[in-house]
């Protein structure tokens, strides 16, 4: 299984980005993905993520109403699009993937691969 992040970059406060992860090994109408980020100094939090069964989704409440995940099955890849982004949204964004564990997606536990990273810059 292989997850390849990208999209990231540098943006201004207030502005958009959209997140791409593209999988190949997994399939994506069975378990979770999720994206994660990571700030300096601080541990891995959940952003938003989606149960692959019925498409369900979740996002922090940091994020909630600023973010939407989606997912092109053709494509076997999911995006995150982040608007109204803040400086705070500052990291190092990560997809992972897993199978179905039975635990709502945005309980880390369980993701078993990891993409490598993107990072995203909010400037203020």
């Amino acid at each position: 299984v292989q997850l390849q992040a990208s999209g990231g970059g540098l943006v201004q406060t207030g502005g958009s980005l959209t997140l791409s992860c593209a999988a190949s090994g997994f399939s994506l109408d069975y378990g979770a993905l999720g994206w994660f980020r990571q700030a300096p100094g601080k541990g891995r939090e959940v952003v938003s993520c989606m149960r692959l069964r019925d498409g369900s989704t979740y996002a922090a409440e940091s994020v909630r109403g600023r973010v939407t995940i989606s997912r092109d099955v053709a494509k076997n890849t999911v995006y995150l699009q982040m608007n109204s982004l803040k400086p705070e949204d500052t990291a190092v964004y990560f997809c992972a993937a897993r199978p179905p564990v039975g635990v709502s997606c945005h309980v880390e536990d369980g993701y078993e691969h990891w993409g490598q990273g993107t990072q995203v810059t909010v400037s203020s």
